[in-house]
Order: C-alpha cells, then sequence, then structure tokens
C-alpha cells in the first residue's frame, strides 16, 4: 500500500505570512497552483489558496498589493505524515473536504504536500469516501489568522 511520502509533492513553493496578496497570487499563477502554503522558515503556518485572495480578500475589501497573506490564510490547517498511508490521507481530504494537504515531519516541518489529483493518479488508492464527501454541500469553516 503506498504511502504519502510515495505519491506527493516535494520541493513545494511557499509564501510568508508576510508577503502581499498580489505576490501570493502572482506565484500561484506561475507555478499553475491553487493553494500554496504559508511558512516561516521550515515551519507551517497555514494555507492559502486561490479562493482566499479571490473571495475572502474581495469581501473584506482588501487591496491586493497593501493586504497580507496572514490576512485571508488559513491558520493551522490540517496536515499528514510522510509515512501515512495514500488511503488515510485521501480519507482525511474527504473528511475534512479540502483538495491538498500539507505533509509535514514529526517535527512539523513542511516537507511537501499531497492532492486528492496526486491520489487520484494512482487507480488502486481508494478515493471513493474522498469524492462523495467532496461532492456533498458544504457550509463554510473558517480559522483566520
Amino acid at each position: 500500500m503506498p504511502t504519502v511520502s510515495d505519491i506527493m509533492t516535494r520541493c513545494v513553493e511557499v509564501v510568508t505570512p508576510d508577503d502581499t496578496l498580489q505576490h501570493a497570487a502572482r506565484r500561484m499563477d506561475e507555478l499553475d497552483v491553487g493553494a500554496m502554503p504559508v511558512c516561516r522558515g521550515a515551519e507551517l503556518l497555514g494555507i492559502v489558496t486561490d479562493r482566499d485572495i479571490t473571495v475572502r480578500a474581495t469581501a473584506a475589501g482588501l487591496v491586493p498589493g497593501q493586504a497580507c497573506v496572514r490576512d485571508v490564510m488559513t491558520s493551522r490547517p490540517l496536515t499528514c505524515a510522510p509515512n501515512q498511508l495514500a488511503d488515510e490521507a485521501a480519507a482525511l481530504m474527504g473528511e475534512i473536504r479540502v483538495r491538498r494537504l500539507p505533509v509535514v515531519d514529526d517535527d512539523g516541518a513542511l516537507v511537501g504536500i499531497v492532492s486528492l489529483g496526486d491520489v487520484a493518479a494512482r487507480p488502486a488508492l481508494d478515493l471513493g469516501a474522498a469524492r462523495r464527501a467532496l461532492a456533498a454541500p458544504l457550509q463554510p469553516q473558517r480559522s483566520v489568522a
């Protein structure tokens, strides 16, 4: 059975909480990603998504070139471990209704990120629970810094 380490993306680009939303959005566009971990050094502080930038920031009337990532990021996101089974990570993504999980080592340092796409690329893995949970309507839960 594959582990998260077998399927995760390594060498993940990150932003800092002090980066502007414009900088984060520009990096997401350049990298063609929808989310970036927010770190100070190797320490994972949160995650910011393209939706955070477009919806949360716009709803709050924030100016992308002036507002900081910390203003809209989700603090203390749930994570998984590199040695965790990939099926378990997929089930967790479905349970908490996210498409990506930061991967941290025993010291809490970011070592990668795993997405539903990474799981879906492995046909032997069970995506059923994750797909069902992500398809159901969701009431937003926010934990903003």
